[in-house]
């Protein structure tokens, strides 16, 4: 197998959302508005929590991004919802980034904690991946726990994150599509 890159730029996760990291058929990364870092400061097979892999990633915070303006008006914050699809983005990410074709869904999470919030006036989130399990044979599935941090503050925090690749033939007509 090549080697792997251990971090992305922005410019490289827009490839990716737009034609697959892999190229057509492989999992891709939302794009702007929907992407959810700004880069991959460190990807590994192994290392983290359960020694399996880490994904690193930030996100820059800028007052105007779009979420701020509507959600709440007059009482920015970035949506909960927001930070959890990151975490899942980049455990998707994992996988594909690992060679396993297919098209990322999330499934599930087993545990979500939000201690704190995101506002205009921050400068930086951090999302820390930890790799629980990596299944790559007929059913390809990751579980990690994910970590969301503000400023070095850690606000989120969500155990047994879920996300699975699918050919476009399983995700024909099924409820996942």
């Amino acid at each position: 197998m090549t080697e792997r890159p251990s971090s992305y730029s922005y410019e490289e996760l827009l490839e990716c959302g737009r034609n697959g990291l892999r190229g057509p058929g492989t999992a891709q990364l939302p794009v702007p508005p929907m992407l959810m870092a700004d880069r991959v400061t460190h990807i590994s097979d192994e290392g983290g929590n359960y020694g399996k892999g880490q994904v690193v990633a930030e996100l820059d915070i800028k007052p105007d991004l779009w979420f701020f303006e509507c959600h709440f008006p007059g009482d920015p914050v970035m949506p909960g919802c927001l930070g959890l699809d990151a975490l899942w983005q980049l455990t998707g990410f994992f996988l594909t980034w690992g060679g396993s074709p297919g098209h990322g869904r999330a499934l599930g999470a087993g545990q979500v904690k939000f201690s704190g919030q995101v506002r205009p006036e921050n400068k930086l989130v951090r999302y820390e991946i930890d790799i629980r399990r990596a299944m790559r044979g007929k059913l390809v599935l990751a579980i990690a726990d994910g970590t969301m941090f503000v400023d070095g503050h850690k606000i989120y925090e969500a155990k047994d994150l879920r996300v699975g690749l699918f050919s476009q033939e399983q995700l024909s007509g099924s409820v996942l599509g």
